[in-house]
């Protein structure tokens, strides 16, 4: 299987999964009448958004670059995790508004049944496995957009806990327990949001990613041809990572011989930084004191 497809293959799997929590969740949610199932059905639904827009993220931005898109179509990835969290947000204000709601006009009896606990535990079983293969994948394709909606799924996670627990304590008559699941879960996203939001944000701005220049500057130490470096300049646009460095060479050695050192130095940066396309400036040293 080539890496697009599986790449591919991971995302849509993540739809169909989607499609079966939210579904259930609703039936079961408006079955019931508790708003902890019933946010965790509108959850997933725009985890079902959410996935779809993956999907079609990692569809476009593994195309090649064009003469329209010099440096590829990547940063699509990002644009759809910045819309993740817009859906993430809107997903928040439903969710207090009635969960106060309830809790300001009082006790609103839920029908908490066997079906109430099959669904939540489903949810939380089927989260774990597609978050679980969704960071692999995130990681092992570098992608932005998979990472994102792993986020969404491990979300899940944590948030049908919260619902199961407020199912539980209902279950006794304690319906308060419902609607404050629900702003828990709420708070949960919250988080979430601002986290994918500000690594969207970070990286369609062109913001340098961590721990790459002490990786780039370690690399450029083990070559004794360059005398020195400045000027480097890393970006990143869905997986594909820029890279761009000057570097000072003895100014008596052949063009071909600087050639050489520079091919060399974009080779030892490339194998060490997956999907790095690195440009590599030559300029004669004129420091005698090096």
């Amino acid at each position: 299987m080539s890496l697009n497809l599986e790449k591919k293959q991971v995302a849509l799997i993540s739809v169909f999964a989607a499609i079966l929590l939210t579904s259930f969740k609703l039936i079961i949610g408006i079955t019931t009448g508790s708003l902890g199932i019933l946010s965790e059905a509108l959850h997933s639904g725009l985890d079902l958004v959410a996935a779809l827009v993956t999907f079609l993220a990692v569809r476009i931005s593994d195309k090649p670059a064009d003469h329209d898109h010099n440096y590829g179509h990547g940063k699509v990835e990002n644009l759809s995790a910045l819309f993740e969290t817009l859906l993430l947000l809107l997903t928040c204000f439903w969710i207090i508004y009635e969960s106060a709601n309830r809790l300001i006009t009082g006790a609103v009896e839920i029908k908490v049944n066997v079906w109430s606990f099959i669904v939540v535990i489903t949810s939380i079983t089927i989260d774990y496995w597609r978050s679980r293969a969704l960071f692999k994948a995130a990681k092992k394709f570098n992608s932005q957009a998979l990472h994102a909606d792993a986020l969404h799924f491990s979300t899940d996670i944590w948030s049908s806990t919260v619902v199961l627990f407020g199912l539980i304590f209902s279950r006794f008559g304690f319906f308060h327990a419902d609607a404050i699941a629900a702003l828990i879960v709420a708070i949960i996203v919250i988080y979430v949001s601002f986290q994918l939001g500000k690594n969207s944000i970070d990286v369609l701005l062109d913001k340098s990613p961590e721990n790459r220049l002490p990786e780039i500057e370690k690399i450029v130490k083990t070559m004794p041809e360059v005398l020195y470096h400045h000027d480097v300049k890393i970006r990143t646009a869905g997986a594909d990572i820029f890279i761009d460095l000057n570097i000072h060479v003895e100014r008596n050695i052949t063009v071909e011989d600087a050639h050489d050192i520079a091919e060399r130095l974009k080779d030892a940066i490339s194998g060490s930084i997956a999907r790095s396309h690195v440009m590599v400036h030559i300029e004669p040293d004129n420091d005698p004191q090096r």
